[in-house]
């Protein structure tokens, strides 16, 4: 392949869609780095590897020599994206929105080159812009197009409530494209409308229409759901080696290759030798020992993913407990009480249904009786599923 050819090629991987590829490939000919953005708002304080498909994307950027721009919406955050939901979003104050950028950007450096990067905050345009700035933007789209927009006609047509500041998301979303003269803007598949928003606007102030790269909803540990802290279904980069490693074991052979397209850093001829070498027999958890291994080296250290390799095996091939295990002391009572207690259940329901299941161990034997007394002077080791343990003192 041609040097662009192969620009496109690693740009391309693992995308959506690309439009328009035509004017991408002309901007790459051109040998000038492009500008290339990305905007986050700080809705809570955790990154989990579904925000990662976005960042690691910058990071080919970067490596192609590229000037990544990553936007911290603390202005956007506080009007609250509307994308995808079926009712209005309730913004977020100045202080959480602040707090929660400063935790984005020490975690966004365990991916992207620090000295490659820059860190852009839209209030920086917005404040200046003001009230009267904010009116003229707004006279550059109708309501019309606006109810175009997926979730805002399916609302409409349902008679939900629609805030007129939701209508202000997307232009500003759009304006930030025009205040940071962008050439490519990177978004996940339900970001495409607010993308191309911000290419008319571009067009409107007299630049060039930057490129669009959608990229896929990774989907969450049961391989059903877009990964998301709600659903329960995520893994936080800021977690526990161990508790990362151990989640990414959980995933189901067919969404391995998923995540490994979507989130390691190895090539994809590199990919496609381990699909044939599990096509050839090899132990497909094997192959994710290795992408487990990979990404907790990135968001902690090689160390730390031997180490969480060790307690894997110590304790799913060897029956060894974990060696960070809580201790807790806790008012004797029935077992899905004192469950609840150790805080390995949100509810005393859910330990039920979890003992109906053969999912709760006590001192390495299977609980079967639901109602089962725990005794006072007992020290006990519980364990639920296969990563949640406590050994509890019994007052």
């Amino acid at each position: 392949m041609t040097e662009v050819e192969s620009q496109l090629a690693l740009i391309k991987r693992g995308a959506e869609e690309l439009l328009v590829e035509a004017e991408l490939l002309e901007r790459i000919k051109s040998g000038r780095p492009l500008r290339v953005k990305a905007g986050f708002d700080p809705t809570a304080p955790d990154l989990h590897l579904g925000h990662t498909v976005l960042i690691n994307k910058l990071r080919h950027f970067q490596e192609l020599g590229h000037h990544v721009m990553f936007l911290i919406g603390d202005f956007t955050g506080l009007i609250g994206d509307p994308t995808g939901k079926n009712a209005t979003r309730p913004p977020l104050s100045r202080e959480q929105i602040v707090q929660n950028a400063r935790t984005y950007q020490d975690q966004v450096f365990k991916i992207l080159d620090p000295e490659k990067t820059e860190i852009c905050f839209n209030s920086a345009w917005f404040d200046v812009l003001g009230a009267a700035g904010m009116i003229k933007l707004a006279a550059r789209y109708t309501v019309a197009r606006m109810l175009e927009r997926d979730d805002f006609a399916k609302r409409y047509a349902g008679n939900q409530p629609i805030a007129i500041h939701e209508f202000l998301y997307p232009l500003c979303q759009g304006y930030d494209s025009v205040a940071m003269r962008s050439d490519v803007e990177l978004g996940g598949t339900d970001q495409k409308f607010n993308l191309l928003v911000g290419r008319e606007l571009q067009k409107h102030y007299g630049q060039p229409p930057q490129c669009i790269l959608t990229m896929p909803l990774l989907e969450g540990l049961d391989g059903v759901n877009k990964m998301s802290k709600s659903l329960g279904n995520y893994i936080g980069i800021a977690e526990r080696p161990q508790e990362i490693f151990g989640k990414l074991m959980s995933i189901s052979d067919d969404l391995m290759w998923r995540y490994f397209d979507l989130l390691s850093f190895r090539s994809s001829l590199e990919i496609a030798k381990l699909k044939k070498d599990v096509e050839a027999g090899a132990n497909p958890r094997d192959i994710k020992i290795m992408l487990a291994q990979e990404l907790v080296t990135r968001f902690h250290s090689k160390l730390d993913a031997d180490r969480a390799l060790d307690d894997f095996l110590a304790r799913f091939q060897r029956g060894a407990l974990p060696e960070d295990i809580p201790e807790l002391s806790i008012t004797a009572a029935s077992i899905a009480q004192v469950m609840k207690q150790a805080g390995l259940v949100a509810s005393t329901s859910e330990a039920m249904r979890l003992i109906d299941g053969g999912g709760v161990r006590l001192d390495g034997e299977k609980v079967s009786d639901k109602a089962l007394m725990l005794s006072a002077g007992a020290t006990l080791v519980l364990q639920v599923g296969k990563r949640k343990f406590a050994r509890v003192t019994l007052l």
